[in-house]
């Protein structure tokens, strides 16, 4: 799959500079969720060597622990190691030659990308689709991250996926695995989330769990009534013991 992206960027990239338009095209490229750890604690490998057309790899719990390392869980799960992702932005006439090679730590998320590429574009984002309203964009426009100011952003960022909640504000957050309780986190110290610090700052749970429940509501957010997902992988049910 690394091999298949690479090259097909590179084709991407060689058309671009064919038309000269490399330079005022915004490449942005990032990754999906957290490492797979999927099928156990040993994960699965059936077929070929690793990496062929016809093999069927699951890095399973010990190698996605690995892979998310120093983070915690992996994919399906709101912690930093299901949810944390690089960001690379490509736009050489957008962005000044002092900027370029420049880590930025600001948080951002998928939502934000519609907003960024109609901000480069000057296009507008449409209020309604064949007589039906179109609910407003979630995100922000990253443009002046691209530049080295700050991003104004009005709401804090909000997750949940098969039950597990998140919801980032400032150096906040607040993390939940379905159907447990919330934790919480500084960010700014604990970036691993290993000090909980909800049952000191009740405050800060209480009203960051209200903007969740009011986005949640806002946002179709649908009720999970599913399996919970364990850490390696398998889904339990109420009276149905895990896979081994």
């Amino acid at each position: 799959m690394i091999e298949a992206i690479d090259t097909s960027i590179g084709t991407l990239v060689k058309g671009l500079q064919a038309r000269g338009a490399l330079d005022n095209t915004m490449i942005l490229f990032l990754s999906d969720n957290g490492a797979n750890a999927e099928s156990g604690p040993d994960g699965r490998f059936d077929g070929e060597s690793p990496g062929g057309p016809n093999s069927n790899l699951y890095l399973g719990m010990n190698w996605a622990a690995l892979g998310s390392t120093p983070f915690r869980r992996f994919k399906h799960f709101t912690h930093e190691g299901g949810i944390a992702a690089p960001l690379i932005v490509h736009w050489p006439r957008g962005i000044a030659a002092n900027r370029r090679d420049t880590l930025v730590t600001l948080p951002a998320h998928l939502i934000d990308v519609m907003p960024t590429v109609l901000d480069a574009t000057g296009a507008a984002y449409p209020r309604e689709y064949r007589g039906t309203a179109i609910q407003p964009m979630e995100g922000v426009s990253l443009r002046p991250a691209l530049a080295g100011r700050a991003v104004a952003r009005p709401q804090p960022l909000f997750w949940e996926h098969e039950g597990n909640r998140a919801v980032r504000s400032g150096n906040w957050k607040l993390v939940s695995t379905y159907p447990n309780e919330w934790e919480l986190y500084d960010m700014a110290a604990d970036r691993v989330e290993r000090n909980n610090l909800a049952p000191s700052r009740p405050d800060v749970v209480n009203a960051l769990a209200a903007e969740w429940d009011a986005w949640a509501k806002r946002a179709n957010v649908d009720p999970w009534n599913g399996a919970r997902r364990l850490p390696w992988g398998d889904d339990a049910r109420p009276g149905v013991p895990p896979t081994k």
